[in-house]
């Protein structure tokens, strides 16, 4: 079908519609693109609208298996290759989530808070809680993950805290200083089994465009991280967010109207996301957990083993969240 037949027998929803043109123009302006399939229900889309119109086979699409996956997100990217007729190829981590908490530590609440933790650690710092200033004399050459822990960075507003301060996090601070971490907490799990592959493999291959399924609508730091659908960039591989654009009810939609089907993940384990599994940076993780135990044991004995002192730092932190909230609203009647 051409794109007047395909705008002709699509749902008349203005986002799905947007989506469909855009991606049909982006297919015949490069000849060499990239499609991360994740095997999660943003990716699902994803793939369905690149078949509607890679006639020439310019797409690859790749897998980046990080060492600690859903079977069930296996079994799913075998239904995608025999639905689509595509192959979708499986890049091995450089080094896999196990072997890197192994060798640089879990990674605890977000990729950031974890970036800035590593920092400190390095430098054997002790959790103090003194002035930016009197730290600074401490530990001269940890000046950016100091003042994220003395919140130097200039607020959003009054009422919310810059990204950037560990007063982002509510009560963090106090939690590590009454609590400070006895293992090693880093992001070089995200980092050599996902980041450094992706961007080793768009290198060796030359493709001029990256697709790959990210929206808005989800929050956290992929919200602040792109701004728009398309970015461009002058000395590599441009960069489309296909389904950017597209809320939950767009989402339901299109997945009513072109029958897609999700991994197992989702309609039988009834999981939110999927992902690295398991990972202590989702906020559901124990609803994972939970899921696994039921459907994937083995998994669940690996990712408990895997994360064990971060599940339980962090366990220990919303306990302790929740206690000063209990006592602030005592105070406050």
């Amino acid at each position: 079908m051409n794109l007047d037949e395909i705008l002709e027998q699509a749902p008349k929803n203005n986002l799905i519609g947007d989506s469909i043109i855009v991606t049909y123009a982006k297919l015949q302006q490069y000849q060499k693109i990239l499609c991360s399939v994740s095997g999660g229900s943003d990716s699902d889309i994803l793939v369905d609208l690149c078949q509607k119109f890679d006639e020439a086979n310019k797409i690859t699409y790749v897998f980046f298996d990080t060492g600690l996956e859903f079977k069930a997100t296996k079994e799913h990217l075998e239904y995608l290759e025999q639905r689509y007729g595509i192959e979708i190829r499986r890049i091995r981590a450089i080094k896999p989530v196990p072997l890197c908490c192994k060798i640089y530590g879990q990674p605890f609440l977000s990729k950031q808070v974890s970036e800035w933790i590593e920092r400190l650690q390095r430098h054997n710092f002790q959790w103090e809680d003194e002035p930016f200033e009197v730290l600074y004399q401490r530990y001269p050459q940890c000046r950016a993950a100091l003042r994220w822990w003395c919140n130097d960075f200039e607020r959003k507003s009054k009422e919310k805290e810059s990204s950037f301060n560990i007063g982002y996090n509510q009560y963090l601070k106090e939690f590590m200083v009454a609590n400070p971490p006895k293992f090693k907490i880093s992001n070089k799990c995200c980092h050599y089994a996902k980041k450094l592959v992706a961007k080793r493999f768009k290198e060796q291959e030359n493709f001029d465009l990256n697709m790959y399924g990210v929206r808005k609508a989800e929050g956290g730091a992929r919200k602040s991280a792109y701004k728009t659908c398309f970015s461009s960039n002058s000395e590599g591989c441009d960069e489309y967010r296909p389904v950017f654009w597209y809320l939950t009810d767009t989402k339901n939609v299109y997945e009513t109207h072109y029958k897609i089907q999700n991994s197992r993940c989702y309609s039988e384990y009834g999981l939110r996301r999927t992902g690295c599994a398991g990972c202590p940076y989702s906020k559901n993780f124990e609803d994972e957990l939970e899921a696994m135990c039921q459907y994937e044991p083995q998994l669940y004995q690996a990712v408990n083993h895997i994360f064990s002192q971060s599940y339980a730092y962090t366990r220990n932190y919303w306990n302790f969240v929740q206690k000063m909230r209990n006592n602030k609203d005592k105070g406050e009647k």
